[in-house]
């Protein structure tokens, strides 16, 4: 076969020629106005963020202005992590009613509600109210967010978008931290609130901000509208042909017939809602879908199991248990933390569409294995020597906090929400996205309503000895379970999943379909299907 007539599928899942592919065509440039929507909807996570950031700090002036428990604090800190359980799967079905655009601003108003209640709380119950609204917001843009960034972006950028809304996230628990310092200086009764209340500031904004975003082209196919599906896909793809290859693969999800281009179209069954999405996506499986529902439920699951929302609720406690004394001394180390968690998640964004997920997810998970034991050691060491401070383990431990923290950021956190949001097949993705959310906010509950009381019991270095233990599991389940997913379509998912920890030989068989060799010249052609004209 001539060389001109061979097209291969490149590293963002565009047909291309083989002399593009060889290096004779520009790679395409970032979709700037994908990724404006992306940036849009992914500020819903800043809210997220800042409710649990500025709770590290808030929670040691309520604590002493309401007179209240070290259980009554755990639970405040926890339970917008378990209401949250409610609000992503009211989430899941909201978006498929009214679209995901609109959900977005449901999650903006809630959140506000919430912080204007914690700003007002005269007592515990109050604060409990405002937490428990925030928690149904935290639920709804935990789904939402990487959803739409992942329905919206092309395939060439999928992972960088699809990860903006952990760097939103992490941007709000920095905020938070910052927060706690600057309103510290406050008397004690207002400065808590203040803390708290700001958060409806950018509530607001958000709510209004989103209406300027288009809707997800996935979400109008499911509702018949192709003419605004293929409308949005031109402007968020990175050509016209992938544009139209995107529409066909989402009509084809659909249930839409391919020769159908009416700019309105009559949809039977609405395949992505109702029992027959349960049914095929928890009681009766198949084997692609079971493996799908797996990965995504146990990558949310470990991402929080391995500790990181305690370091985000309690690093002030951390620290004060390794030697630090002062409320300045605390907050400034906490802010560091929040420094270090924004900074970091930078290399997965730029790097997680070049590099794959998998090296970055186990790079990151070594690390937090590392950093996890070695702070467990260097408490250990502190905890055996109550009446004196040993500077040097002060320092390693305030140190492995900030590579716990730096390593989450650079793989788990944003590759969690990535892997999970782009493996799911449309019919399935809204509900199936809210289970991973629903497993990743019953973990950051638990710990967050169990760290005071777990350390305790086990001494806090026993504490993240455990932590380490879980970490260590988790990477043995990413590299056995997770196969990679850089450049895939997300229609073509399925045929990847379904072999389980044999799933390497099934990545083989589609980089070698149909007998071709694979062109080793193809950015990202060992993980691409190969065609032949």
């Amino acid at each position: 076969m001539a060389e001109h007539n061979i097209v291969v599928r490149d590293s963002g899942g565009r047909s291309v020629s083989i002399e593009e592919a060889n290096g004779r065509g520009k790679p395409p440039k970032r979709n700037k106005y994908a990724i404006a929507c992306a940036i849009l909807a992914s500020m819903t996570s800043i809210l997220i963020g800042y409710d649990g950031g500025v709770m590290s700090g808030a929670a040691l002036f309520i604590q002493k202005d309401l007179k209240i428990s070290d259980t009554q604090i755990e639970i405040v800190n926890g339970i917008i992590n378990i209401v949250s359980l409610l609000g992503a799967p009211m989430a899941g079905r909201t978006s498929d009613w009214v679209g995901r655009r609109y959900t977005i601003v449901i999650a903006g108003i809630i959140f506000f509600a919430g912080a204007i209640l914690m700003g007002f709380a005269n007592g515990y119950a109050l604060l409990m109210v405002g937490r428990i609204v925030a928690g149904i917001g935290t639920g709804y843009a935990l789904m939402i967010a990487p959803v739409y960034s992942s329905e919206v972006a092309p395939s060439s950028s999928r992972g960088f978008l699809a990860s903006f809304p952990e760097i939103f996230i992490n941007t709000g628990v920095l905020l938070g931290y910052i927060s706690n310092y600057g309103f510290s200086k406050l008397r004690l009764d207002l400065g808590w609130r203040l803390m708290l209340g700001i958060g409806a500031i950018p509530s607001a904004i958000l709510a209004a901000g989103v209406m300027a975003m288009p809707e997800s082209p996935r979400w109008l196919v499911m509702q018949g509208r192709l003419g605004e599906a293929r409308k949005v896909l031109c402007r968020t793809s990175d050509s016209n042909q992938e544009a139209e290859e995107r529409l066909a693969d989402i009509k084809e999800a659909a249930g839409i017939p391919l020769e159908c281009n009416d700019d309105v179209v009559q949809v039977v069954k609405k395949r992505s809602s109702g029992s027959g999405v349960w049914k095929e996506l928890v009681i009766h499986p198949s084997r692609a879908v079971l493996h799908i529902l797996i990965a995504a439920v146990g990558i949310q699951f470990f991402q929080q199991a391995s500790g990181i929302d305690t370091v985000v609720l309690y690093s002030p406690r951390i620290f004060e248990k390794a030697g630090l004394e002062t409320s300045d001394q605390l907050l400034l180390a906490t802010v560091a933390v929040g420094f270090m968690k924004t900074i970091t998640i930078f290399i997965s964004t730029f790097y997680v569409d070049r590099v794959g997920r998998r090296p970055i997810l186990l790079s990151s998970v070594g690390g937090m294995v590392v950093s996890l034991t070695t702070l467990a050691t260097m408490l250990e060491v502190i905890n055996h020597h109550p009446d004196e401070k040993i500077t040097w383990a002060l320092v390693i431990c305030i140190a492995m906090v900030l590579c716990f923290v730096g390593s989450f950021s650079m793989g788990l956190g944003p590759i969690a929400w990535v892997y999970s949001s782009e493996i799911f097949p449309l019919r399935l993705r809204a509900q199936g996205a809210s289970l991973g959310v629903a497993a990743n906010r019953l973990m950051s509950g638990v710990n967050s309503m169990t760290f005071i009381s777990l350390y305790k019991a086990i001494t806090i270095s026993g504490a993240f000895y455990l932590f380490a233990s879980v970490a260590a599991v988790s990477w043995v389940f990413f590299y056995v379970l997770l196969p990679e997913t850089q450049g895939r379509t997300l229609e073509d998912m399925e045929v990847l999943f379904g072999s389980f920890h044999r799933w390497r030989s099934t990545a083989k068989k589609l980089r070698n379909n149909s007998g071709d060799a694979p062109c080793t010249n193809v950015p990202g052609s060992s993980e691409k299907q190969q065609e032949t004209a």
